[in-house]
């Protein structure tokens, strides 16, 4: 299907006129929610009113567009008018509709409703300065939807608007030449428009507050509320010829009055009546988990996967200088389990060694496919620039093993496309658009030849075979504190941690408002083998209340016997999403179950890319944490086992917790993960 696109000059200037006041329009709708939603409604001794009567009047802002010239059957004028703008009055009754209970409700509204303004100055052929002035009106019916959704008195409106013609004069005038002052002026011209639309329907949404000004023990009860509405073109072209059009911003103030036919108060009613009683949220708690033993550092062999994408640089189709890519000579010394001889010219990533394997990637295609000669890959390109452009990106990485690893080039095959398979932008995204198209710019590498893949599943989707990085350590996740906030954390605005050592001397931690928070050992001990740690977490209610909690733990550090060694496996996320592929899940179920030994310890920690919302972020690598876990222990418990302890670490997007870094798309891609460390009983 193809989205036609409109692109006259009219609908051009209606756009950027509709921008300019829709502009205005939130503006003055972010303040009314920035004091709506701190005032909360105050507690009234008598239900409120669920009928409001009142009247209301402002101002209508009005902005003309498109062009008028044709006046009337008689006058027709040398030029056309275009621009123009103006304030008029309106005034009139209004009812509402809302019970004291419920976030919706009704609105009507009947004004006297003034479009009146003036064009902006054009001249004539002779030059003549020109004007044009209208006092155009409508008597206006108004029903709107009447939605308030915060516990304030702020509230939104939205519905039809039906107006009726009632005046449709005009004043012209046409200036002399100011080239010839001895000239004599012209009159003033005054007459009704012609073909002008009795009726008109179209739309409006706004914005409301109401400021109680009565006493909230009075039976009869009054508010004032200031108000904005938008208005915008679409149904507003006055007449049924030429292109004019008005587009209106509308502010105001209603004043509103209610009577409350129970006027009992809350206190007096029979106890059998339905009250909102107020429930006392629960008292915080402040709990702190230290592990006996502190491990400063631990061996590791790392299960790490390969991502089977090479990312382009914007604007460019050879391969990234970030890529380590070898000469002719040096691919017989090229040996995948010894990476680390072969390392990027510029690595930014905080993990030097899964980096290097990643970046090694088309070193370890190429060595594998000279060690299987009847394996095949498809480079399947894709670039914002067409499918032209990506056959040049994947005709590089061709181009490489080929010429570097003698390829025979009838084993791979190209393609092209606009965008990839599992593009990371969505349709309807508008958000961090640049970094998102940075993660769409790359060749997916395919292949069906199972020896190139993973163990566990074949597939053209499937990534290539992981490597194995057997590395130290440091700050293993089983010696982190652990903070926590219990009960009442929805009652906690913000906490933060103090930590004292024997000497004196204080560190700061925080402010938070996760619930877990958990910091390395080694951060808070430093080189002290052990020592005694004074920990007091403080919070703030949104109470303003300060609450505390002081515990003294005893802290010891630890390194590990030489001989035990931990598992780290990893898989990874699409974008945004929080369920593992069925080939992740059959890999965690068939690979990774397997080998948790006995009464061991499962570590799970989630992680995000840096675009979008931090909090979001926060909540989509807790939801894969959890996914991996509820996962493993599905595959335990088929195995009949219940013997291994599990803990889940959710980091977000936490730069300093992140696997890599985040200003490359590969990072990005990387950091979409879930850890899985895997220590041996002590």
């Amino acid at each position: 299907m193809k989205t036609k696109i409109i692109n006259s000059k009219k609908t051009r200037r209606y756009i950027k006129l509709s921008a300019k006041a829709s502009k205005v329009f939130f503006a003055l709708t972010l303040l009314l929610i920035g004091s709506g939603i701190q005032a909360q409604t105050a507690d009234s001794a008598f239900i409120k009113p669920s009928w409001w009567f009142g009247i209301a009047g402002g101002a209508n802002f009005n902005f003309f567009d498109g062009s008028t010239q044709k006046l009337n059957n008689n006058i027709t004028l040398p030029s056309a008018f275009h621009k123009g703008n103006g304030v008029g009055l309106f005034l009139g009754p209004l009812v509402e509709f809302h019970r004291p209970d419920s976030k919706w409700g009704v609105m009507l509204q009947a004004n006297y409703d003034s479009r009146r303004g003036k064009f902006k100055q054009v001249n004539s052929p002779c030059n003549c300065p020109m004007d044009l002035k209208t006092n155009l009106s409508y008597v206006s019916f108004e029903p709107s939807l009447r939605f308030a959704p915060f516990s304030s008195n702020l509230y939104f409106f939205g519905g039809p608007r039906l107006a009726f013609l009632v005046n449709k004069s005009f004043t012209y005038q046409q200036h002399t030449n100011p080239d010839y002052p001895e000239q004599t002026a012209i009159p003033e011209v005054k007459g009704d428009f012609s073909d002008m639309k009795s009726v008109l329907l179209s739309v409006q949404v706004g914005a409301g507050y109401d400021f109680p000004i009565s006493n909230k023990e009075s039976q009869n009860q009054y508010v004032i509320s200031p108000f904005i509405s938008y208005q915008p073109y679409f149904g507003q072209s006055p007449r049924t010829v030429e292109t004019w059009n008005n587009t209106t911003l509308r502010a105001g103030v209603a004043f509103k009055f209610g009577h409350s036919k129970d006027a009992v108060p809350l206190a007096q009613r029979p106890i059998t009546e339905r009250t909102n009683p107020i429930v006392p949220l629960p008292p915080v708690v402040f709990s702190v988990y230290a592990p006996k033993n502190i491990p400063i550092d631990r061996k590791v062999r790392e299960t790490f996967p390969l991502r089977n994408y090479v990312y382009f640089d914007m604007g460019s189709n050879k391969i990234p200088e970030r890529y380590v890519l070898l000469k002719k000579d040096e691919v017989k010394d090229f040996k995948e389990d010894q990476l680390e001889t072969f390392k990027p010219k510029k690595l930014t990533g905080r993990s030097d060694r899964q980096m290097t394997a990643y970046y090694n990637i088309l070193n370890i295609l190429g060595d594998r496919m000279q060690k299987k000669p009847t394996t095949t890959i498809v480079l399947v390109g894709a670039s914002e620039k067409g499918e032209a452009d990506a056959l040049l990106m994947a005709g590089s990485i061709k181009s490489y093993l080929t010429s570097i690893f003698g390829i025979d080039p009838s084993r791979i095959t190209l393609e092209g496309r606009l965008k990839p398979k599992h593009p990371s932008e969505k349709p309807g995204g508008k958000k961090e658009l640049v970094l998102l198209h940075e993660g769409d710019r790359r060749v997916n590498i395919e292949t069906v030849s199972p020896t190139l893949l993973m163990e566990f599943q074949s597939g053209t989707e499937v990534p290539l075979k992981p490597v194995e990085i057997l590395a130290l350590q440091e700050a293993p996740l089983d010696s982190y504190v652990k903070f926590k906030v219990d009960a009442g954390s929805e009652n906690l605005k913000s906490w933060r941690i103090e930590v004292k050592d024997n000497s004196g001397k204080i560190q700061n931690f925080g402010s938070y408002t996760q619930t877990l928070v958990s910091l390395p050992g080694k951060t808070l001990m430093g080189t002290k083998p052990e020592g005694d740690y004074q920990i007091k977490m403080i919070g703030k209610t949104k109470s303003g209340e300060t609450i505390t909690k002081d515990v003294t733990v005893h802290m010891v550090l630890w390194t590990p016997a030489k001989d035990e060694q931990g598992m780290r496996f990893s898989i990874i996320y699409d974008f945004n999403e929080s369920e593992a592929t069925k080939m992740y899940e059959k890999y965690l179920t068939e690979v990774v179950a397997p080998k948790i030994p006995k009464n061991g310890l499962v570590i799970i920690h989630g992680h995000s890319d840096a675009i979008g919302e931090e909090a979001y972020n926060m909540n989509l690598s807790s939801a894969r944490t959890k996914d991996v876990r509820d996962i493993l222990e599905s595959a335990l418990k088929n195995a009949g086992r219940t013997d291994a302890t599990f803990e889940e670490i959710s980091f977000g997007e936490n730069i300093k917790q992140a696997p890599f870094e985040n200003k490359f798309p590969e990072e990005r891609a990387y950091n979409r993960t879930v850890i899985i460390d895997i220590i041996p009983q002590k």
